[in-house]
């Protein structure tokens, strides 16, 4: 096999080491985005598909790029795709769900304060949160990623839940 096979991205090993090297990442990227793993990791599959198709017309120095952009491309027309279907299901919206209007709306404005104290959570604390709560890391598992002491992980995570606990008290 000649060095620039090895360097091609249709090569089934240099693709497998461009996805070690930033599935995780680009997951991570997405969830921030979704807050929801089954969508991130859909999403970041479909990323994958499109870079294996344009394997030919991708330099490996621009995967990670590529990758992050038609993640980021399959996001925004996700997102609007929702809100055209959600529009036309409020529009279309049948009373005889045990849903009503309030009800969904309620939600709606649940899971928006969810999603808010998240985001509003430090760079570090939200690291640390999503690392323990979606990717079901261990705190020890969680330290050694990020180098840093099982303490401060459990100091971040123990911060993040105190946050997340103030802005999510729903009152009525």
């Amino acid at each position: 096999m000649d060095k620039n096979s090895q360097h091609n991205l249709c090569n089934d090993k240099t693709f497998a080491k461009v996805f070690n090297d930033y599935a995780k990442d680009l997951k991570r990227f997405l969830f921030f985005k979704y807050n929801n793993l089954e969508s991130a990791e859909d999403v970041m599959q479909d990323a994958f598909i499109k870079l294996w198709n344009n394997c030919k017309n991708v330099p490996l120095e621009k995967a990670k790029s590529f990758l992050f952009t038609v993640a980021n491309n399959l996001f925004l027309n996700i997102k609007k795709h929702e809100k055209v279907v959600r529009k036309n299901n409020f529009r279309h919206l049948k009373h005889t769900t045990n849903e009503t209007p309030e009800f969904l709306l309620i939600e709606e404005e649940y899971y928006q304060k969810v999603e808010r104290a998240i985001n509003g959570l430090t760079t570090k604390q939200k690291e640390v949160f999503l690392m323990s709560r979606i990717e079901k890391m261990k705190y020890k598992e969680i330290a050694i990623k990020l180098n840093i002491s099982v303490k401060a992980v459990e100091k971040r995570m123990h911060l993040a839940l105190l946050q997340m606990k103030e802005k999510i008290n729903f009152k009525k």
